[in-house]
């Protein structure tokens, strides 16, 4: 495998950077939730908080993704392509983030100069694994399958217009 594809790296980058915003809004959310109406939660069971963030960010990313991919595929099909996008990138970025807040705030907490740390690590730990998946199997988590080309309507078609 070539892992100097500079196009596969912006793809793959782009790809992570979608994903990054589904996973961050779920679990930044959830975070600032406990922060401000559960503050002794937060700062007494931050395990506990973090695994409900990390389990509010891949919902939303999920959900974000069915509305982007619902622009090119009907909504059932833009929802199976959602729930099948790689878990392991998202636990991946779910886990760094986390752990970046954990270590740099001692809780379950936000901080102005803890989410760019969070966000930066959410988007460069799962960024290899979505180049190489993207690399070797032309997928990623986050990017709709190619749509499938249609034959040409054959003569005698309800969609022939002109008579043989």
């Amino acid at each position: 495998m070539n892992w100097r594809q500079g196009a596969l790296w912006r793809q793959s980058a782009g790809n992570t950077g979608w994903c990054l915003l589904g996973c961050s809004l779920g679990d930044f959310g959830t975070i600032l939730w406990f922060q401000h109406y559960q503050p002794q939660t937060a700062m007494q069971e931050p395990m506990r908080v973090m695994l409900i963030a990390t389990v509010a960010g891949i919902l939303t990313s999920i959900v974000l993704e069915t509305i982007i991919l619902s622009k090119i595929l009907p909504w059932a099909q833009a929802f199976r392509t959602a729930v099948g996008m790689s878990l392991i990138s998202m636990l991946a970025m779910e886990t760094a983030m986390n752990a970046v807040d954990y270590f740099a705030t001692g809780g379950a907490r936000l901080t102005w100069w803890a989410v760019p740390l969070m966000l930066a690590a959410g988007f460069l730990t799962p960024w290899p694994y979505n180049y190489w998946r993207l690399a070797q199997f032309g997928e990623s988590c986050c990017k709709a399958p190619a749509p499938q080309p249609q034959p040409p309507a054959k003569p005698g078609n309800c969609c022939d217009t002109h008579k043989h």
